[in-house]
């Protein structure tokens, strides 16, 4: 700027309302604090560093956004918020069920043309305007305003049930520290006469029984409440508490937790896998795995299941993403954090896939040495009563039943089962194959605490395990935990201007007393209809609505101006296409197939039958349907309502309504050229905010020259909480640079 600017002072006693385009400015954080609210324009002391201006409590003073503390621990809080639980339980699943290795083939090519075109467009939003999801869908387009109001109540939604599963492995957590583990084998019960085994876990197994029976203590169905569960009470206290804590002075507390959170699980999931890998039968489990059905591929199901583990894989639409990267300074390369982040996400599920399918094949190795051992006690009662000895091959000892190989005992099945075809179904031998017993897919709550923690038992050191696996589902639940909950906190602090510290206690206490629903008796049920109802279609509608704002209301061409501006360098144009075309297409004809999926199966939930002790499905009653409904509504409410309310002038698109913030400002600047100065860089005639004219959401955010050269010609509020800062004409100079 030309030394002859002068920065003019003016005091202001009365409070000011500022609309988010006066907030929602794009400057860099700048190292000098910016004192007693006054812009100082004529800076020759500066590094050249662009200043970022910020509206500091209530007291009036500014100061900076927080900003992480390295790019290591960006990138670890975005790897441990994209890295979570499903990682590890339901990416193996869709891995098994979807045709083996063949599944990774449709899930890579869905992560390049989904994944990671959306999630360089959240980080890219994220760090340009520098707000949480409700500021920067706002500044997009205020009718679009709803959109990240959805986002808040889709994380609010997911942080109760999620917090839940926190807590059951906490309970497990501190059950592990016991030689022999509780869930080792069925529990005996003692009455005057006799001891025996107890029924329900007779039916099933140990490990099932303790976690319907121990753990959760489950009813029979959803409408039996039960009362409180209070271990899992206690759990889940402890687990908000975490939360709490964590997240109670932003990214500087939360930064922090990253290093462990992130990190510790691939410590344990090396671990395991070495471990596993010594064991016998893993192998089996890991070629199973990666045995490719290739016919498999062809079917539409296995490409919409790989379309939406690719989408809440990388947690889109949660806002968490938009929130992380709002807290980076301007110039960060983004695409290159989109797209490590995306194959860090991609490696740690194959790398998950293969300790569970190692674990799963050394389990299913033992399932299979006790079924051969009790089908050849079978045969031996059978010789002479149904079989011939005759049909048993010589080399093989049934004097000894212990030491039948599976391959002996295989042979032996093929040769009576041809020979007797007719009454062989009255043997009631078992095949004993172990492509059966891997073929039994589990997923989710399945896998981690039943399947996985049998097979711990069978470890050496079993309890050491056991310890490690669910440290690493807390620490997999906490990374995931810390940025749901910093996609409601960063939205609402930057549009509302709350204390961190008030909001973040009472967003925690409120969702622990919502979150007591899910730990009576009954809770697993509520879990797995949260967990289906109230965050699929919700975000999947949210980011079709992000993708065409930035495409198709704000102007693919202007966001690719603002991201050369970023990055330093035009990103390629197969991003061009992907968000104007292709992306926008893919994401309807998922979000179709999954309104299709939803209306043909009824809503329905897995509940366990003590009597029986088997699960069974059942239909939600209709109340139940009620809730299943009025999830998905609530969260996409706020597009519809936003919307209405700025089409119709409800709430003014220029006062912004819903994202209005009232404070009493110290000082302001106005910038008032003197005749004759050589000064085409002069901040026009000082205007209060509601004075100015805000710019409409379509117009570039960088100030081009004008051709007119006057006061209105083209102004537009600076500094990043727009306090009346007027800008003239600057001939293609960003206002960053200032």
């Amino acid at each position: 700027m030309p030394k002859n600017s002068k920065a003019v002072k003016r005091e202001l006693d009365e409070d000011v309302t500022e609309s988010h385009k006066d907030l929602l400015s794009n400057e860099d954080a700048c190292d000098d604090s910016f004192k007693k609210t006054s812009l100082i324009v004529n800076n020759h002391e500066g590094d050249g560093k662009e200043c970022d201006v910020e509206e500091g409590g209530s007291d009036g003073e500014e100061e900076e956004r927080p900003a992480w503390n390295s790019k290591l621990q960006y990138i670890l809080a975005q790897v441990g918020f994209s890295v979570g639980l499903g990682n590890v339980w339901r990416f193996p699943y869709l891995c098994q069920k979807n045709g083996g290795g063949a599944y990774l083939v449709p899930y890579l090519i869905l992560l390049i043309l989904i994944g990671i075109p959306l999630f360089f467009l959240e980080l890219a939003v994220g760090q340009r305007i520098r707000r949480g999801s409700i500021g920067v869908w706002n500044y997009i387009s205020p009718r679009l305003g709803g959109i990240g109001f959805a986002s808040c109540v889709v994380c609010f939604f997911v942080a109760l049930y999620y917090n839940v599963i926190i807590s059951w492995s906490l309970f497990y957590f501190s059950q592990s520290f016991q030689q022999p583990l509780p869930w080792h084998e069925c529990p005996l019960v003692k009455n005057k006469t006799n001891t025996y085994v107890e029924p329900e876990c007779e039916k099933s197994s140990a490990t099932t029984y303790y976690w319907y029976r121990e753990a959760l203590n489950i009813s029979d169905s959803i409408s039996e409440g039960g009362g409180l569960n209070w271990k899992m009470t206690l759990c889940l206290l402890a687990a908000w508490s975490m939360v709490c804590l964590a997240m109670i002075k932003g990214i500087q507390s939360s930064g922090k937790v990253m290093y462990f959170s992130s990190l510790f699980p691939y410590v344990v999931l090396i671990c395991f896998l070495v471990r596993a890998l010594l064991l016998e039968g893993s192998m089996d489990g890991i070629r199973h795995m990666f045995t490719p059905k290739l016919e498999i591929m062809l079917e539409p199901k296995v490409w919409r299941e790989a379309a939406t583990q690719v989408f809440f894989a990388l947690g889109l639409g949660f806002g968490g993403v938009i929130a992380f990267s709002s807290y980076n300074k301007r110039d960060n390369n983004c695409h290159f954090d989109a797209v490590l982040v995306s194959f860090i996400n991609f490696f740690t599920s194959v790398l998950a896939t293969l300790v569970v399918f190692a674990v799963l094949g050394f389990k299913a190795n033992i399932m299979i040495s006790k079924c051969v051992n009790l089908n050849s006690k079978k045969i031996v009662t059978l010789l002479g009563n149904g079989i011939e000895e005759s049909l048993i091959p010589h080399h093989i000892n049934l004097t000894l039943p212990a030491q039948v190989s599976n391959e002996d005992y295989l042979e032996m099945y093929n040769v009576i089962k041809m020979v007797k075809e007719v009454d062989f179904p009255k043997l009631g031998l078992d095949a004993c194959s172990i492509e059966a017993e891997l073929n039994k897919a589990v997923q989710g709550t399945g896998l981690a605490f039943i399947a996985f923690t049998e097979a711990m038992t069978h470890f050496p050191a079993s309890p050491f395990w056991s310890v490690m696996f669910f440290l690493m589902l807390v620490n997999l639940g906490l990374g995931s935990m810390f940025g749901t909950i910093e996609g409601i906190l960063t939205p609402l602090i930057d549009t509302f201007k709350v204390r961190k510290e008030f909001l973040t206690v009472g967003c925690c206490v409120l969702a622990f007393s919502i979150g007591l629903l899910f730990v009576q008796r009954s809770g697993n049920y509520f879990v797995a209809m949260f967990d289906d109802y109230s965050a699929t279609l919700p975000l999947l509608i949210v980011v079709v609505l992000e993708n065409v704002a930035v495409a198709w209301v704000y102007g693919i061409d202007k966001f690719f101006e603002d991201l050369k501006d970023m990055l330093g360098f035009t990103p390629y144009l197969f991003y061009y296409y992907m968000w104007k075309y292709i992306t926008p297409i893919l994401l309807l004809v998922l979000l179709g197939s999954s309104v299709v999926q939803l209306a043909m199966t009824p809503p329905s939930y897995s509940a366990w039958i003590q009597e029986a002790a088997i699960e069974q499905n059942l239909i939600f009653p209709p109340w139940g349907i009620v809730v299943c409904i009025s999830l998905v509504v609530m969260a996409i409410m706020p597009v519809p309502v936003v919307f209405g309310l700025r089409y119709f002038n409800i709430i003014d698109e220029n006062t912004s309504g819903l994202s209005t913030v009232s404070y009493k400002k110290g000082r302001i600047i106005k910038e008032s050229a003197r005749p004759g100065e050589d000064d085409d860089t002069s901040l026009i005639q000082g205007k209060s905010p509601s004075e100015a004219p805000s710019p409409m959401p379509g117009n570039s955010i960088y100030r081009k020259q004008s051709n007119g050269g006057g006061p209105d010609a083209d102004t537009a509020p600076n500094g990043r909480y727009g306090i009346g800062y007027l800008m003239a004409d600057m001939p293609d100079i960003p206002e960053s640079d200032l």
